[in-house]
This record gives structure tokens, C-alpha cells and sequence, in this order.
């Protein structure tokens, strides 16, 4: 969609552009849309048993990294739109430590945390991709950073890609094993 190419490195700090990186170039709506049967494919790997499974003891559960990616989705997709409505908006961030810690996500099944990510992912590539293409030109402040919308839905995309990865790193998800090596 017009507008919404990929942002230049002046359009965000560059913290972000970890996240951004890890998008492969081409229609970023395609990207959301795709991501949408990896990931839950991925999550249907995991068998239930290992669902609560931690890397290490001060890390997220596997529940706890599906419960992240919905909040951090939720979060991005209200900054997208807020600075789309209104420019110069300045928006508070959010300590994504505090929000796991008391998130519910360890409490509901991976089951249950994967269909709420999908209706979430279909809500926010709906509603970017009706922004009019002028609007991802339009900045704002969120989280003490600076943004452009045409931003947020390559965060989005990379930030999953980013979390998937650690997923197949650090938990053993998704693997080249056999399907009893993998979680």
C-alpha cells in the first residue's frame, strides 16, 4: 500500500531498527498476513506439557513470550492509530517487564493465547491497512521515542520475527529435530 514502504532510519530511533531489520522487503500487509499461519503453526508444535517451559527461571514461560507479543501487538497497533488521528501526538510507553509480570498469560493455555493473537493480528492489519496512505507520513511520540506511522507495521512484523527466533534460539521451538527433540 502507498505509504506504508519501508521507513527510513529517520522515522524511528534506532533501537528499533533490530526489529525492522528482520522484515524482508516487499507489501508489508503481505508480511502481517503471512505471519499469521507461521506463528500459529509454530505455536501448534508445542505440546501442552511444555507450554510453562522457561529457558531460565527469570524468563517468560512460552505462554508468557505468546502473552508478550499480544500486548506488545495491542500496544503498537493503538500507537499506530493515535498518531495516524492526531499529529504530534505524545503517547506513554510501557515496561514490558511490568506488563509480563502481571499479565494472565501463564494461567491460559497456549491454545487460548494463540487465537487471541490471531484475531488480534487480523484487527490490526485491518485497520492499518485502511489508513490512508498520506497518514503513514505523520509523526508522534510514543514512549519518549519518535515514530512515523508507516513504522509501526514493520515494528509489528519485526518484533514477532524477533520473538519467533528467540522462540527456535532459546526454547527450542520449531527446531530441525525430530518432533520428541522439540518442545
Amino acid at each position: 500500500m502507498n505509504g506504508f514502504g519501508r521507513p527510513n532510519r529517520d522515522e524511528h530511533e534506532d533501537r528499533y531498527r533490530k526489529y525492522i531489520d528482520l522484515v524482508p522487503d516487499g507489501d508489508i500487509f503481505q508480511t502481517l498476513i503471512h505471519q499469521l499461519g507461521e506463528t500459529l503453526s509454530l505455536f501448534q508444535e508445542i505440546l501442552p506439557s511444555k507450554e510453562m517451559y522457561r529457558y531460565q527461571p527469570d524468563k517468560w514461560s512460552i505462554r508468557g513470550v505468546a502473552g508478550h507479543l499480544i500486548d506488545i501487538e495491542r500496544v503498537l497497533a493503538h500507537q499506530t492509530l493515535s498518531i495516524a488521528r492526531s499529529e504530534d501526538v505524545v503517547l506513554p510507553g510501557i515496561d514490558h517487564n511490568e506488563w509480563g509480570d502481571n499479565s494472565n498469560a501463564d494461567q491460559r493455555s497456549l491454545e487460548d493465547l494463540a487465537a487471541e493473537w490471531a484475531v488480534l493480528r487480523r484487527s490490526t492489519v485491518y485497520m492499518i491497512s485502511t489508513l490512508s496512505a498520506e497518514s503513514g507520513g505523520r509523526s508522534g511520540v510514543a514512549g519518549g521515542a519518535g515514530f512515523t506511522v508507516r513504522c509501526f507495521p514493520w515494528i509489528i512484523a519485526g518484533h514477532e520475527l524477533w520473538h519467533r527466533g528467540l522462540l527456535k534460539r532459546d526454547y527450542s521451538v520449531g527446531g530441525s529435530g525430530t518432533p520428541s527433540d522439540r518442545l
